[in-house]
C-alpha cells in the first residue's frame, strides 16, 4: 500500500522560508514521478511543482517559480519543497503526490497523480 506523509508545514511571516518533506513507503520511490500541489481556502487544488523519477527535470507553476525548489532523495524515499520568500497567497494545504511514469501524463494536471498524502498546512502572515 502506497503511503505518502507530509511534514514541515507551519506558520511563518511573509518573506520567510519553510521546507516541506514527504516520506514515501509502499512504492519503489526511485521510479515514480513526484509533485507538490496545494489548496487554498475556498479555492481549487492547484499544481505547485513536480520532479521526474530521477530528479533530472523539474516543473513549476509560474506563481512559485524562482521562490520554490523541489528536490528528492531517492536513497531516503523522500521528496522536498524548499519555499523561500513566502507570500500570504501561498497559504494553503500542501499535498505530496506521486504518479506512475507510464503511461506518460502531464505533470501539471492534477488527475495525472495516482497517490496522494493527507497534506500539511502552510500559513503565511502579512
Amino acid at each position: 500500500q502506497v503511503r505518502l506523509v507530509e511534514s514541515g508545514g507551519g506558520l511563518v511571516q511573509a518573506g520567510g522560508s519553510l521546507r516541506l518533506s514527504c516520506a514515501a513507503s509502499g512504492v519503489t520511490f526511485s521510479i515514480i514521478d513526484m509533485g507538490w500541489l496545494r489548496q487554498a481556502p475556498g479555492k481549487e487544488r492547484e499544481f505547485v511543482a513536480a520532479i521526474d523519477w530521477i530528479g533530472s527535470s523539474t516543473y513549476y507553476a509560474d506563481s512559485v517559480k524562482g521562490r520554490f525548489t523541489i528536490s528528492r532523495d531517492n536513497a531516503k524515499n523522500t521528496l522536498f519543497l524548499q519555499m523561500n520568500s513566502l507570500k500570504p497567497e501561498d497559504t494553503a494545504v500542501y499535498y505530496c503526490a506521486a504518479k506512475r511514469r507510464f503511461p506518460s501524463r502531464n505533470y501539471y494536471t492534477l488527475s495525472s497523480y495516482d497517490y496522494w498524502g493527507q497534506g500539511t498546512q502552510v500559513a503565511v502572515s502579512s
